[in-house]
């Protein structure tokens, strides 16, 4: 009767360790298929001349304040970690990266068109303020690109005056 059940526990555990061991099998397998879906980091070439830096008058503590929380994800500049070379990690981080270049890009500031500059500019200052950028996502994994509350004022500071500029050229004109 003792050799019957140590024999079911037997059979019990090893056939827990055979679906155990086909189901870690198949999750390797589909981790090591989807590395093959490839979405693109793409880095185009950047023309000096259309840059935020060159269209506006950003000081130098703002240009540092954006190259440090904001190239990454709103510039033709990203720095692509190596994480960003592992699906689905990837798909999510490239996704996110193809989304602020399309929202706010300011390796190509000269893209947009007079009526949208100034609205880019708010938001610059609001979505900061309010903590929405950098995204919370982007400073888990970055956390020297989370700015000050100095680096927030100033950054808004910036951002109202070149706003106020802004409208005073499209006045005289």
């Amino acid at each position: 009767m003792v050799e019957a059940v140590e024999e079911k526990v037997v059979n019990e555990w090893s056939g827990r360790g055979r679906t155990v061991r086909n189901a870690a099998l198949v999750l390797i397998g589909g981790a090591c298929v989807i590395q093959l879906a490839r979405p693109a980091r793409t880095n185009p070439p950047t023309d000096p001349g259309r840059t935020l830096a060159t269209v506006t008058r950003a000081p130098e503590e703002v240009r540092s304040i954006l190259e440090r929380g904001c190239r990454d994800c709103h510039s033709h500049d990203t720095r692509w970690p190596w994480y960003s070379h592992v699906a689905p990690v990837s798909w999510f981080v490239i996704n996110d990266v193809n989304h602020g270049r399309r929202h706010f890009n300011y390796s190509d500031w000269a893209q947009y068109d007079r009526d949208k500059i100034p609205q880019l500019l708010k938001e610059i200052c609001e979505q900061t303020r309010k903590g929405e950028m950098p995204l919370s996502s982007y400073l888990w994994m970055h956390p020297d690109s989370r700015l000050s509350d100095r680096e927030v004022s100033l950054l808004c500071d910036w951002s109202d005056a070149e706003r106020r500029a802004f409208r005073q050229k499209a006045d005289v004109r």
